[in-house]
């Protein structure tokens, strides 16, 4: 191996475990469930267009990642499909997008791991911004030793999340008023459509990261079969996850009190004070969205930005410094740490609403880059060999362009200043590095990595695994959507 090149572990679970455990967190127990206070019932449908207009740019991604399986993602797909600094802009945002995901999230869980001591009648005397960043360093130091170690935490996580999940569900179930459903509450009724493309902004950033796992592509077996069936499963699996959570929500908040989640901190901390239900299971849910959703997205969140840093380090649009490997661990400790850094310095803004906003603002911008990257990787790499390919990019890429545009004028001046500032930041960045190391050689980029073929055997499993997740996460959505259905026939 060289100095330079990461090491290939993760198979496809580890693909869906660390790109679903990047999305599924911070906005769904935060920001994502504030809108449940500002729309009610009605939140399953901003929660489905959210999915929806995630699919399309997902299946591109798709064929970009199985084509092109570096670490980067969509700085080497821009890079290479409508050129070198449209691919820094690319990177350069999706690395505060997802460093501003680590500080929320490190927030989120100082929230909900003071609730969970709250309920068992302990009152932890120490500021969020200091468990936040205690907790960060944490996971920095299990980052930078190896992605072995990533990849089974993230497992554990995820597993542990979905566990105790199931069983709050259980406990909660004799609580839902089904009624809740059916009577929109006052406020509903002065909704307008401006307020609903805001409310899908705001749900759509708990789908937003849907590509995750891209960006770790030179570090996935077999990336040609297992980037795309991540890539196919991860906003279905989002989808249902939201609304599965939202459903409860919404079911144990009396009609005249869901008004109060608009503003919490920790909205289902929240929602169980206001419909009395204290206790275990209160305990429960503080343990699972803590110790299970957050440290999933703070364990994937913080380990992925580092390896964008890393690539365009090592092609040469950041100082090289961030390229340097671990001589024990194989991984991009510089760029890991470095990145820590930033993140302990958002956590100390104490402002989830300002850090979601920056985020929201980069993942809208980068992803624009991204679908244009692929339609120019189709004009300029056209003999490229594409294991999937996305139908229909033609209507597919222009519409979702345009969609991502309309809810970028629905965000906060402040996150636009603050985006605009990061984006003339790395493009100095950028520039003084070109001219310290000049321009790498583009078609050696290309063919680099080679393609990576399964036995037989191999190929039989991962067809078993694929089958298995797929069924799973089809009957998870059509229950999720049956829920919200059942109480207008009871």
């Amino acid at each position: 191996m060289s100095g330079n090149t990461l090491k290939r572990t993760f198979g496809m679970k580890e693909a869906v475990t660390i790109t679903v455990g990047t999305v599924v967190g911070v906005g769904l127990f935060t920001t994502g469930a504030n809108v449940v206070g500002t729309m009610g019932p009605a939140v399953i449908l901003a929660t489905l267009v959210a999915m929806l207009i995630s699919i399309y740019p997902a299946l591109l991604y798709a064929e970009m990642g199985a084509a092109l399986p570096y670490a980067g993602g969509t700085y080497k797909y821009a890079s290479l499909g409508i050129g070198r600094p449209m691919g820094m802009l690319a990177g350069w945002n999706f690395i505060i997008s997802l460093v501003a995901v680590t500080s929320g999230e490190a927030l989120a869980f100082s929230f909900y791991f003071k609730t969970f001591f709250s309920a068992l009648g302990i009152d932890l005397p120490v500021s969020d911004t200091v468990i936040a960043t205690i907790t960060v360093i944490v996971f920095i130091i299990t980052n930078v030793r190896g992605v072995e170690m990533t990849g089974r935490l993230q497992n554990g996580f995820m597993f542990f999340f979905w566990g105790v999940a199931i069983i709050w569900f259980l406990t909660m179930i004799p609580n839902v008023q089904m009624p809740n459903f059916v009577q929109l509450p006052e406020f509903m009724k002065n909704t307008t459509p401006l307020g609903f493309v805001a409310a899908v902004s705001m749900i759509w950033w708990c789908f937003a990261g849907f590509e995750t796992c891209c960006a770790m592509g030179e570090e996935i077996k077999y990336p040609q079969i297992n980037i795309p069936r991540a890539l196919f499963l991860a906003p279905f699996i989002v989808f249902a996850v939201n609304a599965a959570f939202q459903w409860f929500l919404v079911g144990i908040v009396p009609t005249e009190e869901i008004a109060s989640l608009a503003t919490a901190s920790a909205p289902f901390a929240e929602a169980m004070t206001k419909a009395g239900i204290l206790g275990f299971p209160l305990i429960l849910l503080a343990a699972g969205i803590a110790f299970g959703g957050d440290f999933s997205t703070l364990n994937a969140s913080i380990a992925v930005p580092p390896r964008y840093l890393f690539t365009m380090a090592r092609d040469g649009a950041m100082p090289k410094v961030f390229a340097k490997i671990h001589k024990k661990y194989q991984t991009p400790y510089v760029a890991i740490l470095t990145l820590g850094i930033l993140s302990a310095v958002l956590i100390a803004s104490n402002s989830m609403i300002y850090i979601a906003s920056v985020s929201l603002f980069a993942d809208l911008f980068y992803y624009v880059i991204g679908i244009a990257a692929s339609f120019g990787l189709r004009k300029k790499c056209p003999d490229l060999k594409r294991p999937y390919k996305a139908p229909g990019i033609m209507i597919g890429a222009p519409v979702s362009v345009v969609i991502y545009i309309i809810m970028m004028t629905q965000l906060e001046r402040e996150a636009l200043i603050t985006g605009v500032i990061w984006c003339v930041l790395g493009l100095v960045v950028y520039a003084i590095c070109r001219k310290k190391y000049g321009e790498p050689d583009e078609e050696e980029e290309v063919f680099i990595l080679k393609e990576e073929i399964p036995s037989p055997e191999e190929k039989a499993k991962m067809d078993k695994e694929f089958k298995i997740w797929s069924v799973i996460v089809g009957g998870a959505v059509v229950l999720a959507l049956v829920m919200y259905l059942i109480p207008f026939f009871f």
